[in-house]
């Protein structure tokens, strides 16, 4: 075998070290040798070219090194979790092209990447030269190119990551505040020129832009991600479908950690884990033993951030040229994610991040009101300001409308209650069904309440809650149970404080006959003489009255913030108030009536425009309720007159 045989034995023996072991390989046979020799020299250079790189210190190739034409390899999974070794050719350095002085190297793969393109996943994926660390693969050419043409962040940036301030980016992504997705023009006038005259028609595809991260969702529904995937897509998250490689409800680093996460692994972070997941995928740059870089771009660009931190398998490489994704698993928590910049990710093997545990009853009800079957879920939150309110709505709706129970013309009755650390509980109670003025399902409308909730306190701008955990029940009630209030009548026009009064309300259901029921109000002593009025109303009109008021105090304090939510009165009840023209003042989370305007203006006394004490011209000075199992809506006002 000659020595362009002996070349062709292997694609990669002419690249890098290679090149040096081939020369060294000619040198050889020019002199005496034995055959055994020589046979050993090419299995030590083989197995050099191919054992995927190890944890521990390497050797760096700074990027301004970088030559048009060198040969690199990256290590990435296309199956299982051992890397592969993908030929790279560098193409060059694109000058300033991540940022001031953060240059990207271009460079064009080969291999398996030739015909699955560069992939969602990939992120991460080391490129070694001559067994000197250069970067990761972070960034590809867009869509529909022929060539897989990848950006690679050089590992000198990536090293920055730990010396960052603990400050978290004003342009953090989350799925309650769309941003674009972050791309880098090619360097062409005359590009930029079609690209904007195209308003919008070819987006991406001339554009060099961060891999996308597949967000894995295992445990959930095609319809969850068709109502929650824009969201995510809006910060250039690619939502997937996949299955759970482990279903683990642990929140600790398993044993073994210390040996996990080898450099071109797959490794994810962990935003659900449990009977649902969701977790983001994507690969190993560097590991030093304890710390461990990944991505090559941000996954959320939280900066500082507490997220498990998981190992992952894949299933498969889908080639395409438009959306290539892994799709794999995430599979046993070995650690924390620390770090969320702009140019990679950063965790702490061992290192162990707080998740929320949420224990979901799902019952079913027949006709009669009894429990035909019951369904316990149990998994854990993420938790962020941001993602863990928009986790909880997404969770809690996958959780009722992924079982075959499901139906537009049910009724849910969601209970439960919230524990925080050093506070209050927080109590939740709502019903919601098919509204006739609203194309929004029961479900989602279910699930918002649960968000708002959460939002509201998690939003607090006096203090972060740790929220403990969220335990929830939720009836399935096999009909469509509103009532919707359409008259009302008095027993007495004419009255005197002490006096009892009857209120009739005359309710229309949904497909039935009218309903009456009565409630009984009672007028108070000292209530001036002259004409009053009684209202009647659903809970969620007096929710709203109270909330706009109270919200005029940017900063209430958490206790404050949870003992308001806790008074918010059920949507399946319904009121009758007995109005009075005196002004109610809604004191942080107290409401004051008929309170005097010497008073007022005592209190409002060196208070800043942002903690106003706001008034309502009217105060409720009697009210009753009756609780009507259905979702109560509209209003109606009596007029009364005390002699």
């Amino acid at each position: 075998m000659d020595v362009g045989e002996k070349e062709n034995f292997h694609p990669l023996i002419l690249t890098g070290a290679g090149r040096k072991a081939g020369d060294r390989y000619n040198r050889a046979m020019n002199r005496p040798a034995t055959l055994a020799f020589l046979l050993l020299s090419l299995v030590a250079l083989l197995t050099a070219q191919t054992q995927p790189p190890r944890a521990g210190k390497v050797d760096i190739m700074p990027s301004a090194q970088l030559k048009p034409g060198m040969k690199a390899i990256a290590w990435t999974v296309f199956e299982g979790t051992v890397p592969e070794a993908v030929p790279i050719e560098i193409v060059g350095l694109w000058k300033n092209a991540w940022g001031p002085k953060q240059d990207i190297i271009i460079g064009k793969m080969g291999g398996k990447a030739q015909r699955t393109n560069v992939a969602g996943g990939m992120s991460g994926s080391p490129v070694y030269i001559d067994g000197k660390l250069v970067g990761a693969v972070a960034l590809r050419l867009s869509v529909f190119s022929p060539d897989a043409i990848c950006g690679i962040t050089p590992i000198e940036l990536m090293l920055e990551i730990n010396d960052f301030d603990k400050t978290v980016p004003t342009d953090a992504k989350s799925p309650m505040k769309p941003v674009t997705r972050a791309s880098v023009e090619m360097p062409n006038d005359l590009v930029r020129q079609v690209m904007a005259a195209a308003d919008g028609a070819l987006p991406q595809s001339l554009a060099m832009e961060p891999i996308g991260t597949p967000l894995v969702f295992s445990g959930f529904s095609e319809v969850t991600l068709r109502e929650f995937g824009p969201l995510l897509r809006q910060q250039g998250i690619n939502p997937v479908l996949g299955g759970a490689g482990s279903g683990s409800y642990n929140t600790k680093p398993v044993s073994g950690w210390a040996n996990a996460l080898q450099p071109g692994q797959s490794v994810a972070g962990v935003l659900v884990n449990g009977d649902m997941s969701v977790t983001g995928l994507g690969t190993v740059t560097y590991n030093d033993g304890k710390r461990v870089l990944a991505f090559g771009h941000p996954f959320f660009n939280m900066g500082p951030v507490d997220m498990p931190m998981s190992q992952g398998e894949i299933l498969m490489v889908l080639a395409s040229q438009f959306q290539p994704n892994k799709m794999g698993n995430a599979t046993d928590i070995v650690g924390a994610l620390k770090q969320d910049r702009h140019s990679g990710i950063m965790g702490v093997l061992g290192a162990e991040s707080p998740m929320i545990p949420v224990n979901m009853k799902i019952r079913t009800q027949d006709e009669k009101g009894g429990v035909m079957k019951e369904k316990i879920l149990r998994y854990n939150l993420f938790t962020h300001q941001k993602w863990t309110p928009f986790l909880s709505m997404m969770t809690v709706f996958n959780s009722i409308s992924g079982i075959n129970d499901f139906s537009d013309e049910l009724t849910y009755r969601l209970t439960g209650q919230v524990e925080f650390d050093g506070q209050q509980k927080l109590r939740l109670d709502n019903t919601q069904t098919v509204m006739p003025e609203s194309p929004a399902p029961a479900a989602m409308a279910l699930t918002g309440y649960v968000g708002e909730k959460i939002t509201k306190l998690f939003g607090n701008q006096v203090q972060m809650p740790k929220m403990k955990s969220m335990d929830i029940t939720v009836d399935l009630i096999p009909e469509r149970r509103i009532l919707a209030l359409e008259s009302a009548w008095i027993s007495l026009n004419e009255v005197s404080p002490g006096d009892e009064v009857t209120v009739k309300a005359y309710l229309r259901p949904f497909r039935g006959p009218r309903l009456e029921r009565e409630l009984k109000i009672r007028i108070p002593e000292g209530l001036p003489k002259g004409e009053h009025k009684i209202v009647l109303s659903d809970g969620e009109s007096l929710n709203k009255l109270q909330s706009f008021f109270v919200t005029q105090n940017k900063f209430l304090d958490l206790p404050g913030a949870l003992s308001l939510l806790n008074q918010e009165r059920r949507n399946t009840q319904l009121f009758a108030s007995l109005m009075q023209t005196k002004p109610t003042v809604y004191y942080d989370d107290k409401t004051l009536p008929s309170l005097p305007q010497s008073v007022l203006n005592v209190m409002q006394a060196g208070r800043t425009a942002n903690r106003m004490i706001s008034s309502y011209p009217e105060t409720t000075v009697s009210q009753s309720s009756i609780e009507l199992d259905q979702v109560i809506t509209g209003s109606h006002t009596l007029k009364i007159l005390v002699r």
